[in-house]
Order: C-alpha cells, then sequence, then structure tokens
C-alpha cells in the first residue's frame, strides 16, 4: 500500500502553480513587441513565437521539477505485510555443572559413547535457539560459581560460551550454592514474568561458602523457579552422589520449595524431552504485530526531479545555441 509519511508538505503544490503562473504572465508581457515594416519581418515573428516555446517549455519543466520536489518530501512510502514482534520473555539462567563427573561418557548418542557435559550443551543451544524473547544468562560451577555470560537477548553470545564449556574449568567439586546466589543476583525479579533458573548437575552439593538452603530462601523471597535437572544414569558413577547424612535440600526438594519440577535425564532424548517440558511450563507471551515493512520511495521522486532540471536545462542551452 502507498502512503506519504508527510502529506502536509502536498500544501506547496497549489502555491507553487500559482507562483510559476505569475512568472510566465510577466515574462510574455515583457516580450518586446515589432511594429516596424521590414522585409524580414516574419523571421523576427517566428524568432520570438519560438522564443516563446522554449521559455514556456522551460517553465513547465522547472515546474514538474518542483512539484516531484515537493513529493519526496512528503515522503512517499510503500507498506509491506506486519512484522511480528519478538515474544516477551523472561530472564532465564542456565546453571551448569562442570565438575569433573561431569566427564562422564554414560550416554549413548549415534551408538557412541558421549560425555554428560557434551550431550548438555547440545541440548541448551538448542533450547536457546528456540526462545528469541528470553535474555539468557550462563553460570559455570564446581568448585565456586563463575558467570560466563550475564543475562542478554544476545543468542549467540551464550551459545558460544555454551559450546565453550569444558570439565573442570571451575573446579573439581559442586557448589550448588554458590551457583544457585550467583545467578539470583543477575536476574531481574521485577519484569513482567518472573523469571527461572535451571540448574544441571549430577550430584548434591560439596562445596561452596553459601549453602543450598541459604540460596533457597532466597529464590522464595523473590519468588524465581529452581527447575532442577539430575544428569547421568549411574547414580554411584560420581563422589558427589553416594548416599551421605547431608541436611542440606536435594536437588529435588530445592525445585519442590521454588515451585518448579525436578527431573532425571538418563539419555540425550529425555534430556530433550525435559528441556522441551520445562520451555511448556515456562512460556513467552505472544505481542501482536504492530510494525510493517517500510520501503522509502521519495528517492524516486527526486530522481525524477533531477530529470526534469536537466531537460529545463537542455531547453535553455539549445535556446542560447540558436
Amino acid at each position: 500500500m502507498l502512503t506519504l509519511a508527510q502529506p502536509l508538505w502536498l500544501a506547496l503544490l497549489p502555491v507553487l502553480a500559482l507562483a510559476f503562473m505569475f512568472a510566465g504572465r510577466r515574462e510574455d508581457s515583457n516580450l518586446p513587441r515589432a511594429y516596424l515594416v521590414h522585409p524580414q519581418l516574419n523571421l523576427l515573428d517566428e524568432r520570438a513565437a519560438q522564443s516563446r516555446s522554449s521559455a514556456r517549455r522551460q517553465t513547465g519543466l522547472v515546474f514538474l521539477s518542483a512539484c516531484l520536489m515537493t513529493l519526496s518530501l512528503a515522503q512517499p512510502q510503500w507498506l509491506g505485510p506486519r512484522v511480528p514482534d519478538k515474544p516477551l520473555g523472561r530472564d532465564i539462567m542456565l546453571v551448569v555443572d562442570t565438575s569433573s563427573s561431569m566427564a562422564i561418557d554414560d550416554f549413548i548418542v549415534k551408538q557412541q559413547r558421549v560425555t554428560r557435559l557434551d550431550v548438555l550443551k547440545d541440548v541448551a543451544q538448542s533450547f536457546v535457539a528456540a526462545r528469541t524473547g528470553d535474555r539468557f544468562g550462563l553460570i559455570a560451577f564446581g568448585d565456586h560459581a563463575a558467570t560466563l555470560a550475564p543475562p542478554s537477548f544476545d543468542q549467540d553470545l551464550i551459545r558460544a560460551q555454551l559450546s565453550r564449556l569444558q570439565n573442570g574449568i571451575a573446579g573439581e567439586s559442586t557448589a550448588i550454592g554458590d551457583a544457585i546466589g550467583l545467578a539470583l543476583k543477575q536476574v531481574n525479579s521485577a519484569g513482567r514474568l518472573s523469571p527461572a533458573l535451571i540448574l544441571f548437575s549430577d550430584g548434591d552439593s560439596t562445596a561452596g561458602e553459601m549453602k543450598p538452603s541459604e540460596a533457597l530462601v532466597a529464590a522464595q523471597a523473590l519468588g524465581v523457579k529452581i527447575y532442577t535437572v539430575e544428569i547421568g544414569t549411574d547414580l554411584f558413577a560420581s563422589p558427589s552422589r553416594r548416599l551421605s547424612k547431608s541436611t542440606e535440600p536435594s536437588l529435588a526438594q530445592i525445585a519442590a520449595q521454588t515451585g518448579a519440577k525436578h527431573y532425571v535425564a538418563g539419555s540425550a532424548s529425555a534430556l530433550q524431552t525435559i528441556i522441551a517440558d520445562i520451555g511448556r511450563l515456562e512460556p513467552t507471551i505472544e505481542r501482536p504485530a504492530t510494525q510493517r515493512q517500510i520501503s522509502e520511495w521519495y528517492w524516486l521522486a527526486l530522481l525524477g526531479a533531477v530529470a526534469f532540471l536537466i531537460a529545463a536545462q537542455g531547453v535553455a542551452l539549445r535556446e542560447a545555441d540558436t
């Protein structure tokens, strides 16, 4: 659909028409009138007629150029189809255990054994790519917790940081309390949609300055859900997963007490199903399309104006040559 962004400029067109009409009449009244009787008088009449015709053509071309310039000021545009806005999302922090036990290759992908961390990275990257409206952040933890990417809409950054995750980059233990506390500091809990944490680990907390119970209280106060995903198939493959007398809440208890869910991922397909289920439980809000694709056409009017000016100058040059 063709439209004008600044249509008020078209009010200049009647003014331009009156100005050029007045200018044309003045030129006609200023032309010399011959009353002499001379054998070559007819040549003078032809010359005067040619001059009047050239002047009118030149004036007409300049008038058309001025009209097109005015049209370009009105900013003609072509409105294309509506462009859907990004859905309204939330802050989602991916909290990933990178301890040594995540290097255990008890996952089977395409008939090959793959480590827990490698499978997790692939699934998490697909999850990030599918949610355009959310701000994702990434935290890795072991003996301590470290922010690899603060909450950001830059999906390429988050996916790149996920691909760089390596076992042991934050130590060999599992500081779950520190990781949750660090994540809670970075999410926006005042947004329209409440933030969420997705904690991937293969065992209980064995290190850190902040206890999981303390982090749990902070999450409850902020209204942040913590989805916990227990990675791996062998319950006793990791020292951190052996039975202990710890009074700290387990991954299942952390999820339950924040209103979230706890999952156990024993295969790559199960992990994909878990991620899809979390995405369903924490949906984005679709927003109606309010913008359209716009193509600016003012340059066509300017191009036409320049063409008419060049033609008018050509008429003047031919008149001068004769």
